[in-house]
């Protein structure tokens, strides 16, 4: 019997075309058609109905400035200056930017919570991976608004912002709660901050919400798990770091042999010296006593097996299965890289605004920003992957095996395909889900 609403059966006119006689390819394409056919009418359907539903529910027709609130937001702008009588033009400006900012901020933090969803399951296949990567474009898109918005701020004079600054103390840019929120989301620890008391100078139901945010797995944090995990870095028999070590001093005594012949003196004594320093840096990939020591200068941040992951990842990208993971480490750099130029575009501003003034919350202005600039980095164990790259020409081919698992296939046969899965294909490894 069929759906007495009709999704289960096809319409009488097109099933009388069964009586004619057909070959069997042509009843094969026919029956083919009319399930098409039936399927686009049941989504008609259900489309029309669903849009009468949603203009039934409501009272009265939608209109664009209820929609969107303006009521609102376009009333939410007070200058203080004004209350006073004290009509100095452009505070509407700084105040409207500040709101702009604060509401591109909410949307960075909706884009970032989405990805951490994402990076909570345990199992991660292309699907997941693309949506988060191209959330992450939407991020880095926006970052960059807000790096522009800071030319229409420079319109105003650093006189003019001296015209209605003193209203503003004690309130500073200081305690903006979801710019902390979504440093910490993205994975900026406490311990890394210039300042780590800025947690007291906020509201009690703001410093709330910010040791929530401090309490839970940032991006980072689900990222290095992420790496952590990855099978292919050890696969039956394949040991990446192993081989990476082979080709790295294969091209370290060729670099040696060149500075030697080419170089004398203490120009190829400083050279050697160099040299030598790189070479640690490169035995940290297949030398976790090394890693180790270099994690506890703060120097690194990613775990052993994680910093392997990323490596191999970049050196070997153009393995179809690496693609998309390459090109997510890369924008998570670039995310950084925004939020980066955004704090260093801040402190030039800050600086002609006010010079080497305090800040209006009493923080140290220009010199504070600087410091953030060059602490405040999430991601630079990937950044810092270049330095460990190696030429094409040095890097080891993988084995037939470990790449047959690496292709996009449509073959029937029961490949193993686990990069982003749990188990199977490597060798014996435990899988570690926890957080460092």
């Amino acid at each position: 019997m069929g759906c007495p609403y009709g999704y289960g059966s096809l319409p009488k006119a097109e099933l009388s075309v069964e009586s004619r006689i057909m070959s069997p390819s042509e009843k094969a394409e026919n029956a083919g058609s009319m399930k098409r056919k039936h399927e686009e009418v049941v989504l008609g359907e259900l489309s029309s109905r669903s849009i009468a539903e949603v203009r039934r529910s409501r009272k009265d027709p939608l209109y664009y400035a209820d929609y969107l609130k303006l009521d609102k937001i376009l009333n939410a702008q007070e200058p203080l200056s004004w209350k006073a009588k004290d009509l100095c033009h452009d505070e509407l400006l700084f105040i409207t930017i500040h709101q702009t900012y604060e509401l591109w901020f909410k949307q960075l933090i909706f884009e970032i919570d989405s990805v951490r969803d994402i990076f909570e399951c345990l199992r991660l296949g292309e699907k997941q991976i693309s949506t988060a990567l191209h959330r992450l474009n939407r991020v880095k898109e926006i970052q960059k608004i807000l790096v522009e918005q800071i030319r229409v701020l420079e319109t105003m004079t650093a006189q003019e912002f001296l015209n209605f600054r003193d209203y503003l103390f004690p309130a500073s840019g200081f305690q903006s709660l979801q710019f902390r929120l979504l440093e910490t989301k993205l994975g900026l620890k406490l311990e890394k901050r210039v300042n780590q008391d800025f947690i007291n100078k906020l509201k009690e139901e703001d410093k709330k919400k910010v040791e929530k945010a401090l309490s839970e797995p940032s991006l980072f944090d689900y990222v290095e798990r992420w790496l952590r995990n990855m099978p292919f870095i050890e696969f039956r028999g394949y040991r990446f770091a192993s081989h990476y070590k082979e080709a790295v001093e294969k091209m370290h005594n060729l670099d040696s042999c060149a500075l030697n012949r080419m170089l004398e003196g203490e120009e190829r004594e400083a050279a050697m010296k160099d040299l030598a320093s790189t070479m640690e840096i490169y035995e940290s990939v297949w030398d976790k006593d090394v890693h180790n020591k270099q994690k506890e200068l703060g120097a690194r941040r990613l775990g052993f097996r994680a910093t392997n992951a990323c490596l191999m990842m970049m050196l070997y990208e153009d393995q179809p299965m690496l693609q998309l993971p390459a090109r997510l480490l890369r924008v998570l750099v670039d995310v950084d890289d925004c939020l980066n130029q955004w704090r260093h575009r801040h402190t030039q501003m800050v600086h002609r605004m006010i010079g080497q003034k305090i800040g209006t919350g009493g923080s140290l202005g220009h010199r504070y920003l600087k410091e953030t600039v060059d602490r405040h980095r999430i991601f630079s164990d990937i950044s810092n992957m270049s330095t460990l790259l190696l030429p094409k020409r040095f890097l080891p081919e993988l084995p037939t095996t470990l790449r047959d698992q690496m292709k996009y296939f449509h073959s029937i046969e029961p490949y193993d395909r686990t990069l982003f899965e749990l188990g199977g294909g490597g060798d014996n490894v435990e899988l570690d889900w926890t957080f460092c």
